[in-house]
This record gives structure tokens, sequence and C-alpha cells, in this order.
């Protein structure tokens, strides 16, 4: 999928006037008809099937419904799951450029992703109480990069408790190795499955704290897609299965070398020492005298290094970037390059000729908006505010994304406690 660019200065793009809130709109009946006949291919194709549990309980009331985000095959997955009841879709902003129309037509309501976004619940209450639709969001915000769960916002139980609508949750299997995000739109012969549970009545969410409906919403969103696939002996045998993974497993656990690692056909080769690990038809890493075995368990240990880096205070990311930005649903402006740096003091981006100096602190958001080949144009991290959002893609090799994306959030963890402890 592509997406519309046009070339403006930055001058020309910040004089742009922003695009004005518009409350949801209730899907129509066509439209979802065709959205359903657009996604009932690939889900066949997949040969899907959807586990229910509870889900009698479930009349034509509107409900919240909160779902895993593994790859795009996730929403064509609720559009035939949810045929038979309108909803709405909690989407970003950026999947509006170009086609802002359509997308309202189609009921999306769009927000900006790790972007504090104070009427995003307004829309939504609006679509369950106003529209009478069921609204689905993915709360995790981005794909995951290793097929394991991403942080959910602490926001998550407290809005809940303010909607007072039916909890269900779609939880899939099988997505992830369909079309994992590191392997370049490649897609794989795997079979798909969801589990699609009542999770809480408005009773329950209404006798609930806040902390105990994101306790239960962590147990839910808890997945290794590795391991299934291991434990339920999926072959996946495509001999590309291993093209990108470097994106994910950047840094070499033999020499401790960054950003040499290459993936490429079934094996994954660090061009500093020369190790070498192949990815199995199982998912599973094999190499002599190898480290690790699962990919996850490697991802974590990166995490670890780079909170270890944080802590001793010697973490830096300095990027030279190509700039785009975002300020309405027209088109992402392409306004020139810059440099983007990463450090304990959060973001800073610098380019245009020098008209462009962007700080963002690390607690102005959990997680990282950062993704791979981003509409065809390349891997890119995303900064910025309700204003502007500028989408920074690396120009110099090295596979940054992955290691900005564990720093902010192991950031975020790290400033929160010591402000925490401040309070105690």
């Amino acid at each position: 999928m592509k997406i519309k660019v046009r070339n403006k200065t930055y001058d020309q793009v910040m004089a742009l006037p922003r695009p004005p809130h518009k409350a949801p709109r209730k899907p129509m009946l066509l439209f979802r008809l065709l959205l359903w006949a657009l996604s009932l291919p690939s889900v066949l194709l997949c040969r899907v099937k959807f586990r229910r549990h509870g889900m009698e309980q479930l009349g034509k009331e509107p409900c919240m419904i909160l779902m895993n985000h593994s790859c795009f095959l996730d929403l064509k997955m609720a559009s035939v799951l949810f045929s038979d009841r309108p909803f709405q879709i909690v989407c970003t902003s950026d999947g509006f450029v170009g086609k802002a129309w359509l997308m309202r037509l189609l009921g999306c309501i769009p927000t900006q992703k790790f972007v504090s976004d104070l009427a995003l619940v307004r829309d939504i209450r609006h679509a369950l109480q106003e529209n009478r639709c069921s609204v689905l969001m993915y709360p995790e915000a981005s794909y995951s990069f290793d097929g394991t769960a991403t942080p959910l916002p602490e926001s998550v139980g407290k809005m809940l408790k303010m909607l007072r609508v039916p909890l269900v949750t779609v939880i899939t299997h099988g997505a992830f190795s369909h079309d994992p995000l590191y392997n370049g739109l490649q897609l794989r012969k795997v079979d798909v499955s969801a589990d699609v549970t009542y999770l809480l009545t408005p009773e329950q969410i209404k006798s609930m704290s806040v902390e105990e409906i994101n306790e239960k919403l962590r147990e839910v969103f808890s997945f290794d897609n590795f391991a299934w696939q291991q434990e339920n002996r999926i072959c996946i045998d495509e001999p590309f299965r291993a093209d990108g993974l470097e994106r994910v497993l950047y840094k070499c656990p033999h020499c401790g070398a960054e950003g040499v690692t290459v993936g490429k056909g079934v094996e994954l080769r660090c061009g500093s020492c020369g190790q070498v690990y192949v990815l199995d038809e199982y998912g599973k890493l094999q190499a002599e005298n190898g480290k690790f075995d699962h990919v996850p368990h490697w991802y974590s240990w990166e995490r670890e290094c780079v909170r270890k880096e944080l802590e001793a205070g010697t973490y830096r990311m300095e990027a030279q970037v190509e700039i785009c930005a975002v300020v309405d649903y027209k088109a992402v402006y392409r306004v020139g390059e810059g440099v983007l740096v990463h450090d304990a003091e959060g973001f800073h981006l610098t380019g245009c000729d020098g008209k462009l100096d962007y700080h963002q602190s690390p607690m102005s958001s959990y997680g990282l908006y950062a993704d791979y080949f981003w509409y065809e144009l390349g891997d890119m991290v995303c900064i910025g505010d309700k204003d502007c959002l500028y989408y920074c893609f690396p120009r110099e090799g090295g596979d940054p994304v992955a290691k900005t994306r564990l720093a902010a959030e192991e950031l975020y963890r790290l400033k929160k406690q010591q402000t925490e402890k401040v309070k105690a």
C-alpha cells in the first residue's frame, strides 16, 4: 500500500491550515458491505477460524472491541467477524491521507499514535452513544516487532470505566506468522485463527478499579507468536523467512556489534564476527555455539542492553534522516533532510536548512511510533505533536528503528520510576 507524497518547503507546510475536528460518522451499510466483500478473500485464503468465548452474552448493544495488532490482515478479519453489527475503527491519522472522505464513510476515527489526544475518548463515546456503533481499537497502537505483545497504555482502563459498555477482545494466532512486519510484506502460507471473548460486562467494569482492568488486559494481551508456532508445529518453509530479520535482531550477542547483522533467505549473519543463525521452518534459531534459539529472547536481551546504556548514561542515537511531515489529510509532505538525535533528554530533530528545531521529552509518551517499509517509503521513526507529525527515515543503514523504539519505552519507564521515587 502506498501513500500520497508531495514535495514542499518546511515553511509552506507549517503555513497550511489544520483540518477541523469532525465527529465520527456512522458507517454506511453500502460501505460496510464493500469492506466485507474486499476482506473476505484474504480471510478465506488464510482459512481463518474464529473461536468464540461467551459471545452469546452480547446482544445488539454497542460494545468496545480491543484487538491485538500483527498485520493488515487484522482489519480484514474484524470486517468479516463483525459484519453483522455496525462498528467504527480507531485508526492512525496517516491512514486518512489522500482518502479522508472514504475513511469517514467507512466510519473510521482518526487519532495520532503516541500523541495525547483528548478528543479521542469523546469521539469513541459519540460513536457508541450517538451512532449506536461498536468501536474497534488496537490498544497496542503499533505492530509487534518480535511477535510478542507491545506495552498497553495505562489510560485504557480509565477509558473503559468512562464508557460503561461491554468489552470484547480479539487475540489472533498466526497473523504475525503470516505477515511479520520485518519480512518486507512477503506473505507466508499460514492458517490463522482468533479467540473472540466477551471479557467484561459493564457491571464488572464498574465494580473493578482501573488497575484491575489494566491487569486483566495485560493477561489477555500476553502472547508469543514464535512460541505459538513452535508449540503447534506450524511449518513455514518459505525460503525468504529470515529476510529483514536484522531489523529486529540488530545486535550480535557474540561480538556486540550493532547494525551489521543481515537477514537473507533463511539465515541471519553478523557482518563483524561472521556468526550465522538459521531460522528453521518452525521459527527456531539454529546455530553452532548459539547464544539464543528464540527470537523474542534475543529481542529481550537487546532491551536489557539498551536499558543498561540508559542507566549508565551512554545511550545515544544520531542519524541522518529524510523528513516528511503530516499536518492534514491531503498528503505526506517531504520537507527536506536533517538529523534525529535520541538520548536521555528525549528526541531532538533539526534540519530543513535550519528552520526545523523540534524537541520531544522522554515523558511525552510511553511508546514510539516506529515502522518498517512504511507505505513502501522506508523504515521510519515518527515523533511530533497534535500540530505536526514528523516521519523520519534513516539514510545511513544500521537499522536504528528497533533500538530507538526499545530506548523510548525503557526511557519512559526509567523517568516514571524516578518521578514516583521523588513523590514518595
